[in-house]
């Protein structure tokens, strides 16, 4: 599913951080007449399922965490690259205005810039999709609420009071799958066992980057499917 304020999900003006993005997994679960469910999620779609694990634990029967390290890991796992754009990120509008600017291609780049080096992805479909779908406002704004909240958050109560929520072990089976040529988040961010008690698997794909799901689709799949197999 979109994420809120993503593709066609709705582009709210708040609702960006943690508890609210973990909420909106477990409603939907609910809402397709589930009791529970196995997540996967990549990027911020994998830090929202780290905290719905905790945050809303009787929905989630397992996790599988795509180029998304455990929040209390994630900021001192970014890269140089993504560190810098994260830092420009926190600025008032022009980030918004870069997005949206010459037709999306510096969406185009930011793909090919956390891609691994000499891939196919993205190619001109899924570049045009990628563009489209971030280029309809505010969906720019809405996607960068969330690196504002977490570089923001660090500093004020709701990102304390965050952090000390995930230090409670993950309860479910967890999957970590990183692309070992990731220049976003490092691939070698795993999680220390004291923050999952149940079985943690953590896989690498030699030949993908930032986005394993799009770029190694097969060997991607074969993974979470012998992962489901089993939990």
């Amino acid at each position: 599913m979109d994420l809120r304020g993503y593709g066609a999900s709705d582009k709210t003006p708040r609702g960006y951080d943690p508890y609210t993005a973990a909420a909106d997994v477990s409603g939907v679960i609910r809402s397709l007449g589930a009791t529970n469910a196995v997540v996967v999620g990549h990027g911020w779609g994998g830090f929202i399922g780290w905290s719905a694990a905790v945050l809303a634990p009787r929905q989630l029967r397992g996790l599988a965490a795509v180029s998304a390290p455990h929040p209390l890991l994630l900021a001192r796992s970014g890269q140089t690259q993504a560190v810098a754009r994260t830092a420009w990120f926190q600025l008032p509008i022009l980030p918004e205005r870069r997005l949206l600017a010459q037709d999306g291609i510096h969406i185009e780049r930011l793909l090919r810039d956390w891609a691994a080096p000499g891939g196919t992805f993205p190619d001109a479909e899924a570049s045009r999709r990628y563009r489209a779908a971030l280029q309809v406002w505010p969906a720019p704004h809405c996607a960068l609420e969330y690196h504002r909240w977490f570089a923001r958050s660090r500093l004020r109560p709701d990102g304390r009071k965050y952090s000390a929520r995930m230090r409670t072990p993950v309860a479910v089976p967890v999957l970590q799958l990183h692309g070992a040529q990731d220049p976003a988040v490092s691939p070698t961010a795993t999680t220390p066992p004291h923050l999952v008690s149940a079985p943690l698997r953590h896989e690498l794909i030699t030949s993908a980057g930032h986005f394993p799901h799009e770029e190694a689709p097969e060997l991607f799949n074969t993974l979470l499917v012998d992962w489901l197999k089993v939990i």
